[in-house]
């Protein structure tokens, strides 16, 4: 099962409220907020691509930039043990600290 809708970069993630009767969403992944919903499947899709489409309209009109998501890069707290272990071998394989992390994540992702 997924619940999580793809449009123009953006993801949405959708749920059933039984309170409103209705599928309701959330833009996820940026600082800025942006919700939607929709009675159907159908309607909740429309509704999230117009939602996505007004943010970006609105952003042009003010002359701001648009909140992307996944900028490519993040802020992880690793501990500091584990963060001498990592840079510890970093330098045993000549690479940067960043590029360890890097590696270690397509490993495990498969990426």
């Amino acid at each position: 099962m997924n619940n999580v809708l793809e449009y123009k970069g953006y993801l949405g993630s959708v749920e059933f409220s039984a309170e409103d009767q209705c599928l309701c969403g959330k833009v996820e992944f940026i600082n800025d907020l942006i919700l939607f919903d929709g009675a159907s499947v159908e309607a909740v899709q429309q509704s999230f691509r117009d939602a996505v489409d007004r943010y970006l309209e609105s952003c042009a009109e003010r002359d701001v930039q648009p909140d992307q998501p996944f900028k490519g890069s993040f802020n992880v707290r690793v501990g500091g043990a584990l963060h001498r272990q990592a840079a510890q071998e970093a330098r045993r394989r000549g690479v940067a600290l960043n590029e360890l992390v890097i590696q270690a994540l397509r490993k495990e992702l498969h990426a």
